[in-house]
């Protein structure tokens, strides 16, 4: 069981990351109307530096794609927690309203990463 509800966590988290990283490329989904005034000018300066968004884009589409398989969602979860860090400090600065969704997908990615945590041991031993 509790690997099917991982699973579909899983499958939805990958998605959403598969989503925000196709929207860095395509800007299919509109800005919202009520987005803070300091959210608006972090953004515009992220814009500023040309190659940061179609890299952090690329990223949250690999990382979402390798955190839907089973096999390499341990991959998957390193790849999006330095994003996923980033998603959560700016939705504590910049606008709090988001933060409940930010908290929800970090504990999603730090409970992937202890359920994998037998495959980084090699790593650090």
């Amino acid at each position: 069981m509790k690997n099917k509800i991982l699973f579909v966590v899983s499958l939805l988290f990958g998605l959403m990351f598969i989503n925000a990283g196709l929207n860095k490329f395509f800007n299919y989904m509109p800005v919202p109307k009520d987005m803070p005034e300091s959210l608006m000018k972090l953004m515009g300066a992220f814009m500023q530096i040309s190659w940061l968004m179609p890299l952090v884009g690329v990223i949250e589409i690999v990382g979402g794609a390798l955190f839907i398989p089973n096999k390499t969602r341990a991959l998957g979860a390193i790849v999006i927690l330095p994003v996923m860090v980033g998603v959560v400090l700016t939705n504590i600065f910049n606008a709090p309203s988001g933060l409940p969704i930010a908290l929800v997908m970090l504990v999603i990615n730090i409970w992937v990463i202890i359920e994998n945590r037998k495959k980084y041991l090699p790593m650090v031993s």
